[in-house]
């Protein structure tokens, strides 16, 4: 049981941010962009089937559930915004992830074959977006500007990240937590971006998506991810 509770945690992570990312084809500032955010959502989408399969079926699970089944943090699921808020999204979240996957593929778990493969790709993930952080926040004021409000706007979400995940006892909350404010603000501050202060956990704003409480957003994603599926019950392709 605790194990179907972590598996479904993560792989709704990676699905809902796989499915954000894939709102980007045909909107991305340039092509090159467009390919990456592709690559990355794929990725994402690879390691939610995985984790989803542990649980049951993958495509029941993805387009059948209801908004409070899902179990992904908040900050996935948060809109992309403009490029900027989706650049510092991917920074905060691929962090967290890499570490995570770090620690779980140093054990000897029921994640750790996935974690091995995993935190490879996810290594990309954070490179990508820690070098698009550097490049806007470093770049014109304008840039800067929209960058620091992004920062801004999502930290008050990354406080869940930390939060224990039930079937997930080989991970220290504490060291991700420790690990993840060194490298994120590591990272703003090389870019000439302040890093936010104050509660990373302030009631209602974030810290109960684990526990299917999830923000207004969540909920026209979702039924736009579950339209095909539930519009044609049955149909196979």
């Amino acid at each position: 049981m605790t194990t179907t509770a972590a598996a479904l945690a993560l792989g709704d992570d990676a699905l809902v941010l796989s499915h954000r990312l894939g709102e980007w084809a045909g909107h991305a500032p340039v092509l090159e962009e467009e390919v990456a955010l592709a690559n990355i959502a794929l990725d994402l989408l690879g390691q939610a089937r995985v984790l989803l399969s542990l649980v049951g079926d993958e495509d029941e699970l993805a387009y059948l559930r209801e908004e409070r089944a899902f179990r992904n943090v908040q900050l996935v699921e948060q809109p992309n915004g403009d490029f900027a808020h989706t650049v510092v999204r991917q920074l905060y979240f691929s962090t967290y992830q890499h570490l995570l996957y770090g620690q779980l593929a140093r054990s000897e778990g029921e994640f750790t074959a996935l974690a091995a493969k995993a935190v490879k790709e996810v290594e990309y993930h954070r490179d990508h977006a820690e070098q698009w952080t550097l490049r806007l926040g470093d770049g014109t004021a304008e840039s800067r500007r929209r960058m620091q409000t992004a920062c801004d706007a999502l930290w008050r979400y990354t406080g869940e990240l930390f939060q224990p995940v039930e079937g997930l006892a080989d991970v220290d909350p504490h060291a991700l937590e420790a690990d993840w404010l060194e490298s994120v603000t590591s990272v703003l501050k090389r870019a000439t971006l302040t890093v936010p202060v104050g509660p990373r956990v302030d009631g209602w704003t974030a810290g109960r998506g684990r526990q299917g409480v999830h923000t207004e957003p969540f909920g026209r994603m979702l039924a736009e991810m579950q339209h095909l599926h539930r519009s044609h019950p049955g149909a196979s392709w």
